[in-house]
C-alpha cells in the first residue's frame, strides 16, 4: 500500500460531507468489511471436520480447505494495494466485497473438495483486494495524529473480536443448519457492503502514482506457493521419490526463480529485493513465517482432535477455543504497552518461548485428555505467547524502512503471515498424515488403539508447531533491541 499523499474525490455529491461529519460511519462501514475477512479465517476451523466428513475429503486434502485461502491472500495483498492506491480504494474495495461474496456462495454449494478448495482460493482473492483497500481508506479519511490512532487502534481490535465471533458462531452454524452457512452468511453482508460502500465512503486514490503493474509477479509467486503447498501434501500418496514430486518440486523452483528475475527486471516490482538488505526487516518477515506456521497449526490439529479424539461437538469446540482467542487479544494489548516501554525484542522473545511451552504442552496431551487440566492451560500459554508476539514482530518489521518505503514493509509482514500459516500447516500436515497408513495398519480394528494411533498423530502435530515457535525464537534472537516509538507499527491487514 503506498504511503503517499491521496486526495478524496466523491463519486457522488454528498459524499464526501459525510465523510467528514460523520467519520463514525465510515469506519464502523470499513470494520464490518474487514470483520467478515477476519471472521472467515477463525469460522472455517471448527467446521472441518464436519467439512472432510460430509465431503469425503481426505486428510492431505482437508489441508487445503485452510491453506489455498491464506496462500493466495498472501500472494496478491501488495498487488491489492498498489490496484487500490492507482484505480481508487472504495472501487477496490467494492469489487473485493463482490468478488468475497461469490466466491462464498460457490464454496457453500461446493459438492466435491475441489470446488471448495478453488472458491476457497478465490475469497482469499477477494480478501486481498478489500484488506488494503479498507485500511487505506481508514487512514485517508482520519487525519494524522489521535483521532487516527484510535481509529487504528479499533481497526486492530476487531480481529480480536472477529477470532472469538469466529469459533462460536462455527460451531452453532455447524451444529445447526449446517457447515455450508458458515459461507452463506458472507453473501448478504459482502454485497449489501458493496451496493453501500458509495453512499458512505468517499473514493481516493493516489493521484501521483503512474505506469505498470506487476501483475506477472503475484501471479507467478502465489503459483510457485500454491502449487509447493500442493506438492507437500501430495507427496504422502505419492512419495518423495516418485516423479511426480519431483517434477512439482522443479516447477516450483522455476517459477519462484521466475518470479526473481521479474522483480529485477520489472519497473514497477512487485517486491524491490533491493528491501530484503535491511537485516532486521528480513529477519523480522522470516520470524513472522514461523510464528504464524505455529498459531495456524494450532488452531487448525486442535479442532480435529477435539471433535475426532475426544469427541466434541463443534459447539463444544467453538467454546473450547474462547478463552485462546481472548487471551491473544489479551496478550496484545499488554505487549503494546511493553514494547514502548522494555523494548520489542524481549517481548517477542518471551512471547515466542510462551508459545513453545504451550505447544509442546498440547504434544503431551492424553488420549482422554481433561478440558481444564489438560487443554485450557495449554490453550492460555500459548495464546498469551502469541499475543504478546504480534505487536513487536510488527515493531521489527520496520526496522530501518524509510518512511516512503513503510506501505512496502506493511505489505510485506502481513504477506509473511499468510504465508507462513499456509505453509506452516502444509508442512505438518505432510509429516504428521504420512504416518497415519502404518498407524491403522498396526491398530488393525482395536477401537482403543486407532483412538491411540489418531491422538499420537495430532500430539506429534503439535510437537512440530512447537518446533516453528523455537526456531521463530533463535531468528528473533538476531533482531537489535527496537521499541515502538521509534518506528512505526502496522496494523494486521
Amino acid at each position: 500500500m503506498s504511503t503517499s499523499e491521496s486526495t478524496a474525490r466523491p463519486s457522488r455529491p454528498g459524499a464526501s460531507n459525510t465523510a467528514v461529519s460523520r467519520p463514525g460511519l465510515v469506519l464502523t462501514f470499513l470494520c464490518i468489511a474487514g470483520f467478515m475477512t477476519f471472521l472467515d479465517v477463525s469460522i472455517v476451523n471448527v467446521s472441518l471436520p464436519t467439512i472432510e466428513r460430509e465431503l469425503h475429503i481426505t486428510e492431505t486434502f482437508l489441508q487445503y480447505v485452510v491453506t489455498t485461502y491464506g496462500t493466495v491472500l498472501g500472494g496478491f495483498l501488495l498487488l491489492g494495494g498498489r490496484l487500490a492506491d492507482r484505480f481508487g480504494r472504495r472501487r477496490m474495495l467494492q469489487a473485493g466485497l463482490v468478488v468475497f461474496a461469490l466466491a462464498s456462495l460457490a464454496a457453500g454449494v461446493s459438492q466435491g473438495p475441489l470446488m471448495l478448495i478453488v472458491a476457497r482460493g478465490a475469497q482469499g482473492l477477494g480478501s486481498a483486494l478489500i484488506a488494503p483497500a479498507a485500511l487505506s481508506l481508514l487512514t485517508s479519511t482520519f487525519a494524522e495524529g489521535p483521532a487516527r490512532t484510535k481509529a487504528l487502534g479499533v481497526w486492530g481490535g476487531i480481529s480480536g473480536v472477529a477470532s472469538v465471533a469466529g469459533v462460536i458462531l462455527g460451531g452453532l452454524l455447524t451444529e445447526g443448519p449446517g457447515w455450508r452457512w458458515i459461507f452463506f452468511i458472507n453473501v448478504p453482508i459482502g454485497v449489501a457492503a458493496a451496493v453501500l460502500a458509495p453512499l458512505i465512503v468517499p473514493e481516493s486514490r493516489d493521484t501521483a502514482q503512474r505506469g505498470k503493474f506487476d501483475t506477472a509477479g503475484a501471479v507467478v509467486l502465489t503459483a510457485g506457493l500454491v502449487l509447493l503447498i500442493y506438492t507437500l501434501g501430495q507427496t504422502i500418496s505419492w512419495g518423495w521419490a516418485s516423479g511426480k514430486t519431483i517434477g512439482c518440486l522443479a516447477a516450483v523452483v522455476v517459477l519462484l526463480f521466475s518470479f526473481v528475475m521479474i522483480e529485477r527486471r520489472t519497473s514497477a516490482p512487485l517486491i524491490p529485493l533491493a528491501i530484503f538488505k535491511l537485516r532486521t526487516m528480513r529477519t523480522a518477515n522470516i520470524t513472522a513465517v514461523f510464528m504464524l506456521g505455529t498459531l495456524v497449526t494450532l488452531f487448525f490439529f486442535a479442532s480435529l482432535y477435539m471433535q475426532q479424539v475426544l469427541d466434541y461437538s463443534p459447539i463444544k469446540t467453538g467454546l473450547a477455543y474462547v478463552p485462546i482467542a481472548l487471551i491473544i487479544s489479551v496478550g496484545a494489548g499488554v505487549s503494546q504497552g511493553l514494547v514502548s516501554k522494555v523494548a520489542a525484542k524481549p517481548v517477542l522473545l518471551v512471547g515466542l518461548a510462551l508459545a513453545a511451552i504451550g505447544m509442546l504442552l498440547l504434544a503431551r496431551m492424553p488420549v482422554h485428555a481433561s478440558y481444564p487440566v489438560d487443554i485450557l492451560p495449554a490453550f492460555l500459554i500459548s495464546g498469551l505467547g502469541l499475543g504478546l508476539a504480534f505487536v513487536p514482530i510488527q515493531v521489527a518489521a520496520f526496522g530501518g524502512v524509510r518512511k516512503e518505503d513503510s506501505g512496502l514493509a506493511a505489505g510485506l509482514i502481513n504477506t509473511s503471515q499468510e504465508a507462513g500459516g499456509a505453509l506452516g500447516v502444509a508442512v505438518v500436515a505432510t509429516i504428521v498424515f504420512s504416518r497415519v497408513p502404518a498407524l491403522t495398519k498396526a491398530a488393525g480394528t482395536d477401537p482403543v488403539r486407532i483412538l491411540a494411533a489418531r491422538a499420537s498423530v495430532f500430539q506429534e502435530a503439535f510437537l512440530v508447531g512447537a518446533g516453528f515457535a523455537v526456531v521463530g525464537l533463535l531468528m528473533a534472537l538476531m533482531l537489535p533491541m527496537l521499541r515502538a516509538s521509534e518506528h512505526h507499527t502496522a496494523p494486521i491487514a
